[in-house]
């Protein structure tokens, strides 16, 4: 740790160290205070390596700090959501790990962070850690259970602590613990689907906007020189087909920068049922493991883009209660094709047996109308401009006439097409969407509420926007555009018995 701690530090103490030598002209003060940068850094390493330390102690673990005021975190075992281990690149090379516990109290790396133990320790503590926490909740439920039928309370023994107990604890209740099970391995062919996803595409953008920025922000501090800078950019703005030419050698790069991004970030993508968790592991540089507890497993999301759903891929997230960063935590499946990622979310959460109904052919018009109009506008602002440079205006009223009409008009009736909501009797389903489609399915006993809202614009055309809200990822998913009956019948058909006081049957007389 005393020499990751230092590397980690390096990019906050990167302009201060450039600045130093620099400015300082190579002087022999100019090192000093370098030097006395560096081991700094070093030493503060070394006082939070020393000033901290961790404890299972009974039900209970117990992270201390005390780097400048002393700081006690005690996490109940029975309020972990989930044990993840991590291998940055550094970590990796001196066989260590990172471990983060989740309690679902919040998405930060403060719940519960283990920075620097061994890769053997980090395995130990995770099987530890969720299996005593399977244990303990098994107990605390025999002990429910047992008290609530013989009238006494039923005091459950400790558990132990430690050693082959904590990482090997005795089968709950007499059942045996479940052997892991290896739901799928991606086939590293399927890698080839990444650049479908758009994530990773303006990579190639993004490194050369960076590498500019840092050219015209700190030029002179790096021997280049601002002025220089702001020469080439003059230079490039001269000769605009080097501009051009540039610009496409980077749209050329698009497909392969973002295949490689893709790839370092979902290598070997794994996905088992190890005791009860469903553990996610993926990686080439930094290999990462995360455990989602299954009981709390709500349901899925699938996603897909236009690229997407032309080669027939998706991608897929878990609904968990209680989960932080649920959208990198959550990640059940990378870009795979569509019939495998349906074969494994109804293996491994369950299966969505229903059609998805359509919508009114009124949304169909607010998606035309929505689609269209960013276009003419520009359509509109292009014309404007033409008439002013003298263009022919046959030209122009051709462009206007054909530009909403071969993009708005496809993107809306994709956008209607996406539209859907559905019920199986056990989950839900809502889909909206078309530059990004997703569909959420969602377990009966997750809807916690409903909410109906109905825009200015929804008003005037008698559609309303159907939320289900739910105590899962992102706590409420959409049904866009419904009609009235469906904003009713829906809801009254997922969850009869809450709004049979609300609803009269045809004919009856309503009170006020």
């Amino acid at each position: 740790m005393l020499l990751i701690d230092p590397v980690r530090m390096l990019p906050n103490l990167l302009l201060p160290l450039v600045g130093v030598l620099f400015v300082g002209g190579f002087s022999g003060s100019s090192y000093v205070w370098a030097t006395v940068t560096v081991v700094g850094a070093v030493v503060f390493a070394l006082i939070r390596w020393v000033t901290f330390t961790y404890e299972i102690v009974g039900d209970r673990m117990e992270i201390n700090r005390s780097l400048i005021s002393r700081s006690l975190r005690t996490i109940p075992l029975e309020r972990v959501r989930g044990v993840d281990v991590s291998t940055p690149p550094l970590h990796r090379l001196l066989g260590l790990a990172v471990l983060k516990i989740d309690t679902g109290a919040s998405g930060g790396d403060e719940e519960g962070k283990l920075d620097g133990v061994t890769l053997e320790e980090a395995e130990r503590l995770k099987a530890a850690l969720l299996r005593r926490v399977a244990v303990a909740r098994a107990r605390a439920g025999t002990a429910e259970t047992a008290g609530s039928g013989s009238g006494s309370p039923v005091t459950a023994g400790p558990v132990a602590t430690g050693g082959a107990a904590a990482a090997h604890p005795a089968p709950a209740q007499g059942r045996p613990v479940p052997p892991e099970r290896t739901i799928i391995s991606v086939p590293r062919r399927w890698l080839l689907y990444g650049p479908l996803s758009g994530a990773y595409l303006f990579t190639p953008f993004a490194l050369a906007g960076g590498a500019i920025g840092l050219a015209f922000q700190w030029g002179n501090e790096l021997g280049v020189g601002r002025d220089a800078a702001w020469q080439a950019a003059r230079w490039l703005g001269d000769r605009p087909y080097l501009l051009l030419v540039a610009v496409l050698l980077l749209v050329v790069a698009m497909p392969f920068v973002g295949g490689v991004m893709y790839a370092v970030f979902n290598w070997d993508f794994r996905l088992e049922d190890r005791d009860g968790y469903l553990v996610a592991e993926r990686g080439l540089i930094n290999r990462r493991s995360v455990s989602l507890e299954t009981r709390r497993v709500r349901g899925y999301e699938i996603v897909d883009g236009l690229a997407e759903r032309r080669a027939g891929v998706v991608r897929a997230w878990a609904i968990v209660t209680g989960l932080g960063d649920s959208s990198t935590r959550g990640q059940l499946l990378p870009v795979v094709p569509r019939k495998v990622a349906v074969e494994v979310t109804a293996g491994a959460i369950g299966p969505f047996l229903a059609d998805l109904r359509p919508h009114p052919p009124v949304a169909r018009r607010r998606r035309l109308f929505r689609a269209i109009a960013p276009w003419l506008a520009v359509c509109l602002t292009a014309l404007a401009a033409a008439v002013a440079t003298g263009l022919p205006l046959w030209w122009v009223l051709t462009v206007l006439a054909l530009a909403p009409a071969g993009l708005g008009v496809p993107l809306g009736l994709d956008r209607y097409r996406s539209l859907g909501h559905g019920y199986d009797g056990a989950r839900l389903s809502v889909r909206s969407g078309s530059l990004r489609r997703s569909q959420a399915v969602v377990e009966r006993r997750a809807v916690v509420g409903w909410r109906i809202r109905q825009t200015w614009f929804q008003r005037r055309a008698g559609v309303y926007t159907l939320i289900a809200g739910v105590g899962a990822g992102e706590g409420g998913y959409h049904a866009v555009d419904v009609s009235a009956g469906q904003a009713g019948d829906f809801p009254a058909e997922v969850t009869p018995d809450w709004l049979a006081p609300f609803r009269t049957e045809p004919g009856a007389p309503r009170s006020s």
